[in-house]
């Protein structure tokens, strides 16, 4: 993981964003942030698992999809698998040890 600090490469609302290899922060004092850089590491498996290129397609039409649901764009963000599964662990520091591969398909529910 290498750690950027870029603050206009970071969308409006957001302390950060995963590009792998690179996780880009809007603040110096994110840096120190370890439940934010646990965040972006869980997208960085997941980028991993997907082989990049296709994590940010897979991630560009679930997010279209979800917006059509709700009509939100926030609500549409959060909503997405990786997202979901991101925010629900990024407090368990150990779980990308325990975390099985392509995990993020159990937070995929179109209901």
């Amino acid at each position: 993981m290498i750690v950027v600090v870029f603050k206009y490469l970071t969308p409006k609302r957001f302390r950060g964003i995963t590009l792998f290899p690179f996780v880009v922060l809007k603040s110096k004092l994110d840096k120190q942030n370890l439940v934010l850089l646990h965040h972006e590491r869980i997208h960085l498996r997941q980028q991993l698992e997907l082989l990049v290129v296709p994590f940010f397609i897979w991630y560009g039409i679930e997010f279209l999809i979800r917006l059509f649901q709700t009509r939100s764009r926030i609500k549409a963000y959060r909503m997405i698998s990786f997202e979901q599964e991101a925010y629900e662990n990024e407090n368990d520091l150990d779980y990308l040890k325990k975390r099985s591969f392509w995990n993020f398909l159990n937070y995929l529910n179109f209901k």
